[in-house]
């Protein structure tokens, strides 16, 4: 049992497939710092295009993607950007927004399926009456689907709904899309749609489309232009980036159509956990390919010994607290992988109850 290895840590961990070595090896390149680089504007326009938006930009990583866009909306030192207080840009991006950029958060509440209460948002607006005390609000940013709940899936009437606010108030609107095709496929929703409302968004190669790096911003041209200064500002200019584009470009041909099977992978995977003595799982929270489990008060293992246990046979899941766990699922996840994974957490679960004493 001890061969096998499941990878459930996240969708970051994929390899890149035999077709992106292929690509990569095969990749027209130039100097994108001097914008002369042939396949990295091909995957700048195909993810523009995609979300309907005006031009794209890659980037080395979500997080700079995400700073990049909070600075190019808040480009007075002092402003504030209201967003989810359990969202990605607020908690895992080492407050760059604040450390770099001078700009303010305001988080507003995150409720159990990743959405912010509009009337909490519009209250969280500060009066402009108020400017020489206030930071002055020029951004709401939105995450779908939503990391920190489990994945869960902003619907389309939610956004426009933000968007209609953020419009009334003269402000902008961005979206961390980090896994913004998962939440296409799972709510049944064009993904530029889904974004419509959005003067900005970030797109994550790297997580659910299992490129192996970077990141797109799309939004209009002037928005681009400004984020492509920036880039360079933070050091995120590279040259011969076509090479890393290529398979980006392949994952989303060959990737975006396995989507759906990895979110009815987290459902059986979630299923099966919730059958077995001593775990629990909020099935309705398991939308797209995000699972969080818990380990049932009274149990007397930790989540600590399961993890150890589990990658003793291979099986490597995310620890989130003394007794809370995380699985992601990704294209490199067969059905065969998650009954072995069920297989060791059962075995996992009764061999540590018998070392406990119970």
């Amino acid at each position: 049992m001890g061969t096998r290895t499941v990878d459930l840590r996240s969708d970051t961990v994929t390899k890149p497939t035999e077709a992106m070595r292929a690509a990569m090896s095969a990749a027209e390149v130039d100097d994108d710092v001097l914008g002369t680089d042939p396949t990295a504007f091909r995957l700048e326009s195909e993810v523009a295009r995609m979300l309907g938006k005006e031009a794209g930009l890659f980037v080395p990583s979500g997080t700079m993607s995400n700073l990049i866009s909070v600075l190019v909306h808040c480009d007075i030192r002092g402003s504030e950007v209201i967003l989810g207080d359990n969202s990605h840009i607020h908690i895992y991006e080492n407050g760059g927004i604040s450390t770099i950029g001078g700009v303010h958060p305001r988080p507003v509440r995150n409720n159990e399926d990743g959405t912010m209460d509009i009337g909490l948002i519009e209250a969280a607006i500060r009066d402009p009456k108020g400017e020489l005390v206030y930071p002055t609000t020029r951004l709401i940013c939105l995450e779908n689907s939503h990391g920190n709940t489990g994945g869960r899936c902003l619907p389309v009437e939610y956004i426009d709904k933000v968007g209609e606010l953020a419009k009334r108030h003269g402000l902008k609107l961005h979206i961390d899309g980090a896994r913004i095709f998962n939440a296409s496929v799972a709510l049944g929703v064009p993904v530029n749609r889904l974004v419509q409302p959005a003067d900005s968004v970030s797109v994550c190669l790297s997580k659910g489309l299992g490129a192996p790096v970077g990141s797109v911003i799309v939004g209009s041209k002037t928005f681009i232009a400004k984020a492509r200064r920036l880039r360079k500002t933070l050091g995120g200019g590279m040259r011969q980036v076509g090479f890393i584009c290529a398979a980006a470009l392949v994952a989303l041909q060959e990737n975006l159509g396995k989507l759906e099977h990895d979110h009815m992978n987290a459902k059986v995977l979630a299923e099966g956990l919730n059958q077995i003595e001593g775990f629990r799982v909020n099935l309705a929270a398991v939308e797209t390919n995000i699972i969080f489990f818990d380990i049932v008060e009274g149990s007397k293992i930790t989540a600590a010994e399961l993890y150890k246990h589990l990658a003793e046979h291979g099986v490597l899941v995310m620890p989130e607290g003394p007794s809370r766990m995380r699985i992601v699922l990704h294209h490199q996840i067969s059905s065969s992988d998650v009954q072995y994974t069920l297989s060791c957490f059962q075995q996992a679960f009764t061999g540590l109850q018998e070392e406990n004493g119970n």
